[in-house]
């Protein structure tokens, strides 16, 4: 789903000469109500490249990268880069200090023994944030995620990079497969009230390049996931956090689920299937049975960081397990997100609300 903390308080501070609404129950205040900004509705025909770039009537959206890496000695590493954008009001994008846009960066690398994640801040229009998608780059400060110079598409061949007080990595992606449409042909709904964002995702990128950790570099490779998501409401006043996976299957299917808690103990649970060629199921809450086994103490909060997942109907039963248990994002709205494994594949979980 990767809906993602759009931190009020970050509005707040960044942006206290624009009227910010009030925090609502939801989490994030993602479900507070968005009447003044473009709506999400069925049936969107999605059109590339142009859909990789921005997408101004919006009240957010974000790009978001994992990649699950391995070095030759077989040590587990995993990244994330994700850029979000918000904005403040609706109405047109003016220039300069008066865009009312703004843009948070998130980056991470977890290893079996170490978590470091950064997070970064910019205002709109001044040319320190943003993203263009012809050529294709997203960018905050010197973290970027862009198609390389002669790549044949815009999400083919990219370079990811960023880095921490305590962490760097530089990384090359590359794909020559489909990109998946989530949900009903990208249209992914979140609760049964109605409320959804447009979905997309670039599953099957391959991952090579350097990883450091307390200065020490590592080359490592593996699988890389991408998402791109858009929306103005995408959750219910009473949705309280998400638990969201994104699996690379070693016999070559990708597997996205989530599930949306709830105020009332219930949750709404979805998901995509994706076979080798790219082509897609979507499943319900009916075809999934996903249970937390084992839970890991955290800054005084119980993370689920065991699980068994189940779907019957793809002869699929395994439990993820966290490669490092105390992947805690400690940023000014912390969650939980880091790589996971289990027998026959690895993945990505991020957990929020807890």
């Amino acid at each position: 789903m990767k809906i993602k903390c759009l931190l009020w308080a970050f509005l707040l501070l960044l942006g206290a000469c624009d009227k910010v609404p009030e925090p609502q129950e939801s989490f994030a205040g993602l479900g507070s109500d968005a009447a003044d900004f473009a709506q999400v509705v069925p049936g969107k025909v999605f059109s590339f490249p142009e859909d990789h770039g921005p997408h101004a009537g919006f009240r957010i959206e974000w790009w978001y990268i994992t990649a699950n890496l391995k070095d030759e000695q077989g040590n587990l590493f995993g990244v994330q880069w994700t850029l979000f954008r918000n904005a403040l009001k609706a109405g047109p994008t003016q220039a300069g200090w008066h865009d009312s846009t703004l843009w948070l960066g998130h980056a991470a690398v977890t290893s079996a023994t170490h978590h470091y994640a950064a997070e970064r801040y910019a205002r709109g229009g001044v040319g320190q944030a943003g993203v263009q998608a012809v050529p294709f780059s997203a960018w905050i400060d010197d973290w970027n995620f862009a198609t390389r110079p002669g790549a044949a598409s815009a999400l083919a061949d990219m370079q990811l990079k960023a880095n921490g007080a305590q962490f760097a990595y530089d990384l090359h992606l590359t794909s020559n497969r489909p990109l998946v449409l989530q949900g009903e042909g990208g249209y992914s709904r979140k609760s049964d009230q109605g409320q959804a964002s447009y979905y997309y995702s670039q599953p099957f990128f391959s991952a090579k390049g350097s990883v450091s950790i307390d200065g020490k570099a590592y080359q490592v490779t593996g699988p890389a996931w991408l998402d791109r998501e858009w929306s103005s409401q995408p959750l219910t006043a009473s949705q309280t956090g998400w638990d969201w996976f994104s699996l690379h299957l070693d016999r070559g299917e990708q597997l996205m689920l989530f599930r949306v808690r709830q105020t009332d103990g219930a949750s709404y649970m979805t998901g995509t299937w994706i076979d080798h060629e790219g082509r897609t199921q979507t499943l319900h809450n009916a075809d999934i049975q996903l249970t937390p086994l084992e839970t890991t103490d955290i800054d005084g909060r119980k993370i689920p960081t065991r699980w068994s997942l189940k779907i019957p109907g793809k002869q699929l039963d395994i439990t993820t397990q966290a490669v490092n248990p105390n992947a805690w994002m400690n940023l000014s709205i912390p969650y939980w997100e880091g790589p996971v494994r289990f027998e026959g594949g690895v993945g990505y979980l991020e957990m929020t609300g807890y």
